[in-house]
């Protein structure tokens, strides 16, 4: 009945650590017995002669310390005679000289100081694994849409909050120029990037300017891009003002501008409505480069263009 109340009391002791983490079990359950037995070497200056026995599906840990049964004791970390089995509430009766005997050690051996480092120590590494847990999270998303709600504005970024009480943020040069958030708005923009600086919380950016973000809305809007029927060959943008891109039909009988554009201009709408009235102008993409570029200059009319392929530019000449 002891040995079963002391491992209780060692493991409620860090319940809350256990429970409200958002850890698996098994990772949790191997920090508890790696910070136990670095306290073990600080308290008794060394763990070679200590057991801590996890239990993963039960949530327990217990903490073992084997002695060799001697005559006479030198070192009583490691050491005890029969009598002192015996003291210990033991059946010295089950051993001889020589048997080795475990017995529990309960968390107050460590004293008062001692259980506090463990809980600091166990907060430390909790604490580097939630962050490592977000970075690569967050790190696979790089590029991927985000839906969230605006927990806090600055003059120099919007702060996002995610399920998880996560931070994103949305710098100033990364907001649609002229746009302007309230806390509880909802907001979606693209993972930018995912950084850790100093070894503090990884730093999320979000943006709203990147073409990327373009590209995500039109994929959400338009299924014939999402199933790979339509292609979004490239995008040129000026955020807030004018967006152009350019579309390739993969199949027979598909118009890539009409599926952008949608019935009655319904999806270019969205998209628009999304960036703040930028206008969107979708052009069909053309292998010949001078074709190409007259394309993506309508609807100004172009009388020619003058190609250099080696220094990639073009001349386009105008009527006055």
């Amino acid at each position: 009945m002891e040995k079963k109340e002391k491992v209780i009391t060692l493991i409620d002791a860090f319940k809350d650590f256990k429970e409200e983490k958002n850890i698996d079990r098994p990772v949790m359950m191997q920090v508890l017995k790696d910070v136990f037995l670095t306290q073990i070497a600080k308290t008794y200056g060394s763990s070679d002669n200590f057991d801590v026995i996890v239990n993963v599906d039960k949530g327990t840990c217990e903490i073992y310390q084997n002695f060799d049964v001697v005559e006479e004791v030198e070192n009583p970390n490691a050491e005890i005679t029969l009598d002192g089995i015996r003291e210990d509430g033991g059946d010295a009766d089950d051993y001889e000289i020589g048997d080795q005997y475990a017995k529990i050690l309960p968390l107050a051996a460590f004293g008062r100081r001692g259980i506090l480092n463990i809980r600091q120590n166990l907060q430390g590494r909790i604490m580097d694994i939630e962050k490592a847990n977000v970075f690569k999270k967050y790190s696979e998303k790089v590029g991927e849409l985000f839906y969230g709600e605006v927990y806090q504005t600055w003059s120099k970024e919007v702060l996002i909050l995610d399920e998880d009480g996560n931070e994103l943020h949305i710098p100033k040069n990364e907001q649609i120029p002229g746009e302007r958030f309230k806390k509880s708005d909802s907001v979606r923009a693209v993972i930018k990037s995912v950084e850790m600086k100093n070894n503090t919380t990884p730093y999320i950016t979000l943006s709203r300017v990147s073409n990327e973000f373009l590209e995500r809305l039109f994929e959400q809007e338009v299924p014939e891009i999402s199933d790979g029927l339509v292609e979004i060959v490239g995008v040129a943008r000026e955020p807030g003002y004018r967006s152009k891109i350019s579309v390739v039909s993969h199949s027979d009988g598909v118009d890539p501008v009409g599926a952008c554009v949608g019935p009655r201009g319904s999806r270019v709408r969205m998209v628009v409505s999304e960036l703040r009235g930028e206008k969107i102008d979708i052009i069909p993409f053309d292998e010949e480069p001078a074709r190409f570029v007259a394309k993506a200059l309508s609807p100004a009319r172009v009388r020619e263009v003058l190609v250099d392929d080696d220094g990639k530019q073009a001349t386009v000449i105008v009527p006055d």
